[in-house]
């Protein structure tokens, strides 16, 4: 794609699933990857396949919830050179019904999926508004759009990425740097596999898949074509926008 040769991109939770695939794409672009993810080691298998492809990454050991490690690793890339793209993956959550959640759990969501986002934005934008050119791509979910059973706090974050993507694309829409969402559908990742075992985790499979137009779960695969083309030159007149994948199972318009 046009114009991510030579870019520098950061993706968080780049140590597996979507955003592992993620990398990959943009390692295959040309792009200089900056992978960040609390799982060093993840980080650095991702890093190790992209050099090995011929491309170029970098890992960092950060946990997105921790602002000091956030401001010192994106501080130590801004000083090598420009921060060119920003994808906000990390995520985490665990399905229970609302009712039986606890606010410890509400806690972690919501440092994992809104505060980590929050503070990669406000540490990264600053880079982006002085060299008046960026792309921030977030990988939001459809249950911030139209809400997920047993995902409540999961969703309200979400929903409230969503919002905040597009008022920041307001905001800097005279700066150069633009902001859009992608919006996940039920994706086979490690992380569902965790949430899909046993026999009630099966039928929770089967359920999606019938209610899915294409018949199937994403793969992380699905993803990175739709998020290296927000992130690339053709994308240049596109801000603010959240685009669903999920093969059908939201449809918006």
């Amino acid at each position: 794609m046009r114009g991510l040769n030579g870019k520098t991109a950061i993706v968080t939770g780049g140590g597996s699933g979507i955003g592992r695939a993620i990398c990959r794409r943009f390692g295959e672009e040309g792009t200089n990857v900056a992978i960040f993810d609390m799982n060093g080691e993840g980080a650095q298998k991702t890093a190790d396949e992209i050099v090995a492809n011929g491309g170029k990454a970098r890992a960092f050991t950060v946990d997105i919830t921790d602002r000091g490690q956030v401001d010192k690793a994106v501080g130590e890339l801004a000083a090598a050179g420009r921060i060119d793209i920003l994808v906000n993956n990390a995520g985490w959550d665990r399905i229970v019904p609302f009712l039986q959640t606890d606010m410890d759990l509400w806690k972690k969501v919501i440092d994992i999926n809104l505060y980590g986002a929050l503070n990669m934005h406000h540490a990264v934008l600053p880079h982006m508004v002085e060299s008046r050119a960026g792309r921030v791509i977030n990988i939001a979910s459809d249950a911030g759009r139209v809400g997920s059973s047993g995902e409540a706090v999961y969703s309200a974050c979400k929903g409230g990425l969503i919002a905040f993507t597009k008022t920041v694309a307001r905001e800097l829409a005279r700066s150069g740097v633009t902001l859009n969402n992608v919006a996940p559908g039920p994706t086979d990742t490690p992380l569902f596999a965790e949430v899909a075992q046993g026999e009630s985790g099966e039928k929770i499979v089967e359920g999606l898949k019938r209610a899915i137009p294409l018949r199937r779960l994403a793969q992380p695969e699905d993803y990175p074509g739709i998020v290296c083309f927000l992130a690339s030159d053709d994308a240049g007149y596109i801000t603010g926008q959240t685009i669903s994948v999920s093969g059908g199972l939201t449809m918006h318009g």
